[in-house]
């Protein structure tokens, strides 16, 4: 009885901080992402109030809150739209991967890591938080602009792609054989095979069993087969957050619209619960020591994601202003990197901090650079041309001074 109260007491103090710590950011027209993941070091081990009886109840509610970001997300797009991104946007997928996955390899390289705990690091860097990012677009307004299916088109090449990266992650970090490492890959390639063909052929069906004119049914009935859909995908090594987007992908039409108004408060809220996890998994003492290196990688990963976002608009013919926004909203990292951090730390232990500090330096920075990327690149823009035109002014050949002659 006791540490129920005590889970009670802790939940309404966090949930109480979170509903102040966003209307704070609301006033100052501000992303409360970077606020929650603070609140999350200060309730951590280590932090200032520590949590002890919620702490299992909040992880569960992270991961509902992970789950809830990408099926709202999914319900924005059908299937179709899914896959012409898909179609359109592998040779940017490609380009990503290059960008953001070699540096983390390099960086592992050279701190003596080894080849394994090279794998790991180029994972870290290489994917983004899809959860993060479904955040800052929503908060931002920017679920209709016409950069936003190519950002999500990258996210979900990523997020397919960890269908592939991580069973072979965790076959080179047990030393798995060859063939049972192939046999979890092709497992979990199938399952999003089939989820995608369900949602493709039979999307309409889907929705119509789903349907219902009464709010609440609908409501448990889309969350619950959102819950076994994603828990389903993850036991078979596929991400519970892919699944859950396919889910969202497949419905479709009044069911989607109807799900999307009633599940938006439900985001919401695990979605704070997700980011104070974050925070609440950090221990503030071991960032010091890897705060340089890890600083370097996030520099150098959040300006070649700037770039991969800017190539990605600029093939799907989206205009300069877009590109940018599509730069900026990609650099945040969060919830698969530390998924891959956490499988690497047995075989590379320090590759654990090294990988909180780099994914807390962009979780924090990832909604500036989605807000303020685009008007700072403008600025810029103007001030270079301003410039160009002074100095093409200033070597210009003078006029020639016309000469009066006159009769004497």
């Amino acid at each position: 009885m006791h540490n129920t109260t005590a889970m009670l007491i802790e939940l309404g103090a966090i949930i109480l901080a979170l509903g102040l710590l966003g209307r704070l950011a609301g006033r100052v027209g501000f992303s409360p992402i970077p606020l929650y993941l603070l609140a999350g070091l200060a309730f951590g081990q280590g932090g200032i109030l520590p949590l002890q009886a919620s702490e299992e109840f909040v992880a569960t509610g992270a991961e509902i809150g992970v789950i809830l970001l990408l099926l709202l997300l999914g319900l924005e797009y059908s299937a179709s739209d899914l896959v012409t991104n898909l179609k359109t946007q592998y040779p940017s997928g490609a380009v990503d991967f290059v960008l953001n996955a070699v540096p983390g390899a390099v960086a592992a390289l050279i701190l003596g890591w080894g080849a394994v705990g090279a794998v790991a690091l180029a994972g870290v860097t290489w994917i983004s938080s899809s959860g993060v990012i479904a955040k800052v677009l929503g908060d931002l307004g920017r679920l209709g602009n016409r950069e936003t299916p190519v950002i999500l088109g990258v996210l979900v090449i990523e997020d397919l792609a960890m269908a592939v990266y991580l069973p072979i992650l965790t076959a080179l970090l047990a030393g798995v054989s060859l063939a049972g490492g192939s046999l979890t890959l092709l497992i979990s390639l199938g399952t999003v095979a089939a989820v995608l063909y369900l949602a493709l052929r039979h999307g309409r069906l889907i929705s119509k069993a789903v349907s219902s004119d009464n709010a609440e049914m609908l409501l448990l009935v889309v969350l619950g087969l959102t819950l076994l859909v994603a828990g389903i995908a993850q036991e078979l090594q596929v991400s519970a957050a892919v699944g859950a987007f396919l889910v969202g992908i497949a419905l479709s039409g009044e069911v989607a619209e109807g799900a999307s108004s009633l599940l938006t408060p439900l985001r919401d809220l695990f979605a704070a619960v997700f980011f104070v996890f974050f925070g609440l998994s950090t221990n503030p003492a071991d960032i010091p020591p890897v705060l340089v290196p890890a600083l370097i990688l996030a520099v150098v990963t959040a300006l070649t994601k700037i770039a991969t976002g800017w190539y990605a608009a600029r093939r799907a013919g989206i205009k300069t202003a877009g590109r940018w926004r599509a730069g900026g909203t990609l650099v945040a990292r969060g919830e698969f990197s530390i998924v891959i951090a956490g499988l690497a730390v047995g075989v590379e232990p320090r590759i654990g901090p090294l990988a909180t500090a780099y994914v807390l330096i962009l979780v924090i920075i990832g909604p500036l650079t989605a807000r303020w990327t685009e008007p700072l690149a403008r600025r810029l823009t103007r001030r270079l041309a301003r410039r160009r035109t002074a100095a093409q002014a200033a070597v210009a050949p003078a006029e020639p001074t016309e000469v009066v002659h006159t009769n004497s």
